[in-house]
Formats: C-alpha cells, sequence, structure tokens
C-alpha cells in the first residue's frame, strides 16, 4: 500500500522534472512510510528510501518500517542536504510548509535546486483507498453510538466542560486514540459562536445545544455536528434548523466525482440566503477528512477543483444569530463516481429532548 504511495509520488516529481523530495511533515511522512514519530524527515528518490530521525526513535523505526534506510542525526535537513550531495541529486523539492528557519537553513545547505511544493502528497492523500474508506466508516460508526448515548446523559445543570470531558471518555473508552479538535459543547445563546469552546456555564432547561467532535479511530478521523433542544424552542429557532438541514440535504444531494466545492457551496448558501439568513452563514461549506481534521478537497467558496472518487467530505451549513442561537448540522460524506454515501448517517433531523 505505502510502495503505491511512493510509486505514483514519484511519478508527479518526473513530471515535474525533480530527482527527489524531502518530505518534512509528519503526517505525510506516517502516509508514506509508516513511522509514528514526530521527529525527522523523509528523502525520497527513484532509487532510495531513507527516514532520518534522532537516537529517541532508533528501536521505533525498526519495528515500523521495512525497506528504508534508516540515518539517526538530530540535524534532520543537514543530514538529508549530505545525502543529496553524495547522491549526485539535481533538483530537490520539498514541502512548502517549512518554516522561515528551516528553509532558510535548507536554502544555504542544499547543493542542488531546491523546489516548493504544495499540496502534492496532500492531493494524493485526498483521495481514500478502500482500507482507508472502511477505517473512516468505522470512525462514523462510533462518532453516532457517541451521539445517541450523549443524548441520554446531558441534563440541565450538566457544564459544558463536564459534558465535552464525557465524550472524550465514552469515545476514548470504545476505540479512539485522542481528539482531532478541542470538542465544542455550547448551550444557549453560545451557540451562535461557531467555533465556541466548551466553558463552564451550565446548560439550562430549555437550552439549544451543539455538539461538534472529531475523533481519530485507527490514525482516521471523524467529524460531526449536532445541534438539538433541551426542550421547547421558539417557531424562530425551528425556522432556523429546518433551513439548516434543507440546506445541508440539497448540498448531499449533489456530491458526486467531477462535482466542486465552489459548486456545493453554492448550493447550500443560496438556499440559506434565500431564506433571509445569507448574513449569518459565516464559513465554508465543508473540507475534507482522513488522517487530518482539515485536508484537502475544499468544499467552499472560490474552490473550482474537480471532487474525485474516494474523497472523504464533511458538509455542515449553519447559522448563527447572535442573541438567539446558532444551528450547524455536519456530516462525513464518501464521494462516489455517481453520486455519496453519508457515513455519518444517524440522527440529524430536529429534536427536542426532556431534559
Amino acid at each position: 500500500m505505502r510502495a503505491e504511495r511512493i510509486t505514483k509520488l514519484l511519478a508527479l516529481l518526473e513530471q515535474m522534472s525533480l530527482d527527489s523530495f524531502l518530505v518534512t511533515n509528519p503526517i505525510n511522512i506516517f502516509y508514506l512510510s509508516g513511522f509514528t514519530g514526530d521527529a525527522g524527515v523523509l528523502l525520497l528518490t527513484n532509487e532510495e528510501r531513507y527516514l532520518i530521525t534522532d537516537s529517541r526513535f532508533e528501536q521505533q523505526v525498526q519495528e515500523e518500517l521495512t525497506g528504508w534506510k534508516i540515518k539517526i542525526s538530530r540535524d534532520y535537513i543537514g543530514t538529508a542536504c549530505k545525502l543529496a550531495e553524495q547522491l549526485g541529486l539535481v533538483a530537490l523539492g520539498f514541502e512548502d510548509t517549512l518554516t522561515y528557519r528551516q528553509y532558510d537553513y535548507l536554502d544555504e545547505t542544499a547543493v542542488c535546486d531546491i523546489v516548493p511544493l504544495e499540496n502534492v502528497i496532500e492531493s494524493l492523500r485526498s483521495v481514500k483507498e478502500p482500507a482507508e474508506i472502511q477505517i473512516i466508516r468505522e470512525a462514523a460508526a462510533l462518532a453516532g453510538r457517541c451521539y445517541r448515548s450523549f443524548l441520554e446523559v446531558i441534563k440541565p445543570g450538566c457544564t459544558e466542560i463536564e459534558l465535552a470531558n464525557w465524550v472524550d471518555n465514552y469515545m476514548k473508552k470504545n476505540g479512539a486514540s485522542e481528539s482531532s479538535f478541542a470538542t465544542i459543547v455550547a448551550a444557549g445563546e453560545r451557540t451562535a459562536w461557531p467555533h465556541a469552546v466548551a466553558s463552564s456555564q451550565r446548560v439550562n432547561q430549555n437550552d439549544l445545544v451543539t455538539l461538534d467532535f472529531g475523533y481519530y479511530y485507527q490514525g482516521y478521523t471523524s467529524d460531526v455536528t449536532r445541534t438539538f433542544a433541551l426542550g421547547a424552542q421558539s417557531d424562530d429557532v425551528k425556522k432556523m434548523y429546518d433551513v439548516v438541514l434543507q440546506a445541508q440535504q440539497r448540498t448531499i444531494a449533489a456530491v458526486r466525482a467531477g462535482a466542486t466545492g465552489q459548486e456545493l457551496d453554492e448550493i447550500g448558501r443560496s438556499y440559506i440566503e434565500s431564506k433571509g439568513f445569507g448574513a449569518f452563514f459565516n464559513h465554508g461549506m465543508g473540507h475534507g477528512i482522513g488522517l487530518d481534521i482539515h485536508e484537502l478537497p475544499n468544499i467552499g467558496q472560490g474552490f473550482a477543483t474537480e471532487l474525485q472518487a474516494g474523497q472523504v467530505i464533511t458538509i455542515e451549513p449553519g447559522i448563527y444569530v447572535p442573541g438567539t442561537g446558532g444551528v450547524r448540522i455536519e456530516d462525513d460524506i464518501l464521494v462516489t463516481e455517481n453520486g455519496f454515501e453519508i457515513l455519518t448517517d444517524f440522527q440529524r433531523s430536529y429534536r427536542e429532548i426532556r431534559g
């Protein structure tokens, strides 16, 4: 599997007249090699595969990697430059996410040409292999079980942070390794904050509540948002919810290989605008997920790249009205050749539960 990924990457490099690539993003290092350490770099050429890391990981790499040449050094980029010179490399691609200090060192030290590359590995990562899709499907199913249990435990008087900690405990007890972002539990008027941080505020009877959570399961993350009511709500809130739900359903219905992120965004956004809430939708329609919580493809205004079968995206319209509250509904969607599969296919219709 990883050998095929490297073969695809090297083919892309050949098209760009590059004979090597320096990989520095830890997620991309794992994707290509299987190395789970948080320090080191990869140097890839047509003939050689090098992992450069330090002595803290010397035993670890023996278990995790096969077929790689291991160089032990704390001077990761300096060692890569020495190897490039020894191998007679001519044009070295590197990830443009390097810090300025790392770039400056690479620029001063490398004797070959260096070429910044944007999203090369990320583009490969965006199209999931069947085994990856199955893991994300399982991660999504775990999120669904967590949400159903969450509705049974939430009560007036709980604080947002207590509920966020409950989610963390449930997910980890049932197979997740860690959260992919700080779990959002927002109640009452704080639901109008799209990225509210769970606080010591208590959840009250008749509050609107938003839960947004994502957790890594076997290395891949889900990302789900549900909004529900802890008791009766006004007609204005119910209308807002219905608009968001309709916007999401219309957008999901258009997902397929060949659609663009821009087109999908326009479908949901134009519907929200037609109902008078356009000023209260202030973020993109979604994003890709996988080894990272935000990865390609982008789903939003200005993103004209066509979707490909095998990509997994979120669709997450929202309306946030200060002083009233907010509604966001987010699902994880697998793009297929002729349509889509909703991976997080569980309760999303309007719901009032008893506190």
